[in-house]
């Protein structure tokens, strides 16, 4: 009895660690108080799901319309939603959270006390031998040179540190004011979804068996040759997530119901 318990319990545990879950675009922080925090439970309860069977978790950007983080001072809220993900990292699940172009001022919080790790820039991964590249999806328009020099000077350590010396509501409501404009930029120019896709078959072609990105809010999965490219849409409309069970890449839909 006891060896069969030991064979249900390893293989548990091989079935959890097949599955990677990834999602993006939240931008929790937009609409109304009750409507936020609508979100957040919602995005509880998915993370719960993860927790059951995941092996990791990766956000792919944006899960706030705005965070900066101060030495001793983070943005207020949002308590459900750290100890969810503080939960996963807990009990071994790996979760990796890729920076958005809503996300270039994030410092140590979410590494010391959530025990994730924080990824400034676009990285690959294998993942049961299989290749993913992970990218968040922002500054691939191919004419939007403008875009990119506002990126270097956002991530400029001085340009940051001069920002961190305002008042902390003073810095939030200057920053959800030019975030809400780059939303409104973004959604525009649904015709960067022409370029990402052609920027997915370039890393195909270098080898990668999966492209996965957010940014443009619209949820896709698409065969291109050998390799797979995923947008993984947004939690704001669609609800929409990528799982990968250790074989092949599933775009899913959140139902509120669940």
């Amino acid at each position: 009895m006891q060896a069969a318990v030991a064979r249900v319990s390893e293989d548990h545990i091989t079935q959890r660690m097949r599955k990677t879950y990834f999602f993006s675009d939240a931008h929790l922080g937009i609409g109304s108080k009750e409507d936020d925090r609508k979100k957040e439970r919602t995005i509880v309860r998915f993370l719960d799901m993860v927790g059951r069977d995941a092996e990791q978790l990766f956000i792919v950007g944006d899960l706030f319309d705005y965070w900066f983080e101060y030495k001793t001072v983070v943005p207020k809220g949002y308590f459900r939603l750290f100890t969810a993900l503080a939960n996963l990292t807990e009990i071994g699940i790996k979760v990796s959270y890729l920076s958005g172009n809503h996300d270039f001022w994030m410092k140590s919080y979410f590494c010391e006390e959530l025990g994730m790790e924080v990824f400034p820039d676009p990285i690959e991964r294998t993942i049961h031998g299989k290749r993913f590249y992970l990218h968040h999806g922002d500054g691939l328009l191919k004419k939007d040179t403008g875009y990119r020099l506002l990126k270097r000077v956002l991530r400029n350590k001085t340009n940051i540190f001069l920002f961190s010396l305002l008042h902390p509501d003073l810095a939030s409501w200057i920053a959800r004011r030019a975030s809400h404009s780059s939303r409104q930029y973004t959604s525009k120019r649904v015709f960067e979804g022409n370029d990402m896709v052609e920027f997915a078959e370039k890393k195909i072609r270098e080898g990668f068996d999966y492209v996965v990105m957010g940014h443009n809010h619209q949820s896709t999965r698409r065969n291109i040759g050998t390799g797979v490219y995923v947008n993984l849409g947004d939690w704001i409309h669609e609800y929409t997530y990528a799982e990968f069970d250790g074989t092949d890449l599933h775009l899913k839909q959140w139902s509120q119901d669940t």
